[in-house]
């Protein structure tokens, strides 16, 4: 549905919220996604699965309405910063819900196996990206750049808990052959809540040149 604009302010205003309904979606998504594969839930990883058309068709509509509004209005210096930083959000968010389709995927394939311990060795995982989301959700929202800049140490302790994990998980897959394709499935797991860590850097790096005009991406 077209999009009427009216004044520069109001526009942004509505891309603004858009964003963070989409962010809001993929928030619950991420969390279904974890609850999916700790309750072995099925239902509530088709819940993702099915879910994630409508943060899709929100990106297309927060990418015509951003391109829309920048014909329009011609905006210079902290606007355009401010519209070119919600367009390239929302494709961060798209891809974190991505991200959390991906795990519910895997989780399906998990819970037709008798459940492994190591599964709860990701529940810090889970925690520290769905927070790092959280906070560069917030970050947006507030325009917060120092929330924003601590994110990227944060990636990097995400990081870490990824290639600690993955060590973990090829330990027992030499004690356990039996096993491999769940720990890959868990591997690949932990690897998804890395990407969305990523992602949620990638929003943060964005507030903060959006608010400040630095660009912090390869510092």
């Amino acid at each position: 549905m077209a999009h009427i604009l009216g004044t520069f302010d109001n526009a942004l205003h509505t891309l603004r919220n858009n964003v963070l309904m989409m962010a809001s979606l993929a928030e619950r998504n991420l969390s279904n996604s974890a609850k999916g594969l700790f309750e072995r839930d099925d239902d509530l990883s088709n819940i993702v699965i099915a879910d994630d058309e409508e943060i899709d068709l929100l990106e297309i509509q927060i990418d015509r309405e951003g391109v829309e509004l920048l014909i329009r209005f011609q905006p210079v210096a902290s606007d355009l910063r401010q519209v070119v930083t919600a367009m390239k959000s929302s494709v961060n968010i798209e891809r974190i819900a991505d991200q959390a389709v991906n795990i519910a995927r895997r989780a399906r394939k998990l819970t037709g196996s008798p459940e492994l311990t190591a599964i709860r060795s990701l529940e810090p995982m889970f925690a520290h990206t769905q927070q790092m989301f959280a906070d560069a959700v917030r970050a947006y929202a507030d325009g917060d750049a120092t929330l924003a800049r601590g994110l990227k140490a944060r990636d990097k302790q995400l990081d870490e808990m990824n290639r600690q994990f993955a060590e973990f998980c090829t330990e027992h897959m030499a004690s356990e052959p039996q096993l491999i394709q769940n720990y890959l499935n868990l591997i690949f797991i932990a690897r998804s809540l890395e990407r969305t860590g990523d992602h949620a850097t990638n929003i943060g790096e964005d507030v903060v040149f959006a608010i400040e005009a630095e660009e912090i991406r390869h510092t």
